[in-house]
């Protein structure tokens, strides 16, 4: 099976021309957060930011704007109305246009699990027109109907832990754990979709057979918040322009490598998820990529 090196992440990125824009960088439309849960909003816009994006939108419940604008200070905001604490499924049409002018869409980071959210997540899935990529409480909202994958309007990336993964499938994270490469193979393969199915080991997944193995990453980043960065680096380079298992393999390799040079500085015991995102530039250095 193919291991990732710095040569999957110079396939995904694309070289900056010295007269870009943002208009030329890719926009990623973010879906992420709730009430109680802006952080995942911050995490995984701030690495998208640090993953080479032109624009980042993010499209998130009005009572964690403040929050979110604060830490983010260079996405533009479309603070819509909530039921309850998540997204209220009124703004599905505006989502959805929103997504139209878009590169790429990254939903579920801090999303929650309820009707509303759970329609948000089904019509995107059928309606998106561009590369989505689906994470945490995106995956629960398809809990047991992984099929909904098979209707995307567009190519779809999932990135499950082995809870979530099990969720989908019905079975026990031990049991998802037991079988990582089989159950990733088999899942991209039966539902369409790239599937990197993270962990120690975090294993990437094409529906048309191929198969990589993450080489990076370390124990100091099994805390909360982790994923959320993964997912900005993969929505990112999907953004601009990165076929979905290349940006799924490239933003594993990115991902472990900034927490190996976290780990390097900090300690494995010390380090947090923006400790990650700090690291991304020198691991997109080390990949040569200025």
């Amino acid at each position: 099976m193919e291991r990732t090196d710095k040569n999957t992440v110079k396939r995904a990125v694309p070289l900056r021309p010295d007269d870009a824009n943002k208009g030329t960088m890719g926009s990623l439309l973010s879906v992420c957060g709730c009430y109680g849960m802006a952080g995942a909003a911050i995490l995984s816009g701030r690495a998208a930011l640090r993953s080479g994006l032109g624009l980042l939108k993010s499209a998130l419940p009005e009572s964690i704007y403040p929050i979110v604008a604060s830490a983010v200070p260079e996405s533009v905001f479309y603070p819509l109305s909530q039921s309850g604490r998540a997204l209220s499924a009124d703004n599905l049409p505006a989502l959805l246009e929103y997504a139209a002018g878009s590169r790429a869409v990254m939903i579920g980071c801090g999303l929650s699990v309820c009707a509303d959210t759970r329609a948000i997540v089904r019509g995107m899935l059928a309606s998106c027109r561009v590369p989505i990529l689906l994470d945490a409480d995106a995956l629960n909202c398809i809990a047991g109907e992984p099929e909904l994958l098979r209707g995307a309007a567009a190519p779809a990336v999932v990135t499950p832990h082995p809870a979530e993964m099990g969720r989908m499938i019905g079975k026990t994270a031990a049991e998802v754990n037991s079988a990582r490469i089989q159950t990733a193979a088999r899942f991209a393969e039966e539902y369409g979709a790239v599937t990197l199915l993270k962990g120690a080991g975090t294993v990437i997944a094409s529906p048309d057979g191929r198969l990589v193995l993450n080489t990076t990453g370390n124990s100091g980043m099994a805390t909360g918040g982790s994923g959320d960065v993964l997912s900005g680096i993969i929505g990112a380079l999907l953004a601009q322009g990165a076929e979905p298992f290349d940006a799924a393999a490239a933003g594993a390799y990115l991902h472990g490598l900034a927490g190996d040079l976290a780990a390097e500085r900090l300690g494995r015991t010390s380090m947090l998820p923006g400790d990650i995102i700090d690291e991304l530039p020198g691991a997109f250095m080390r990949c040569g990529i200025k």
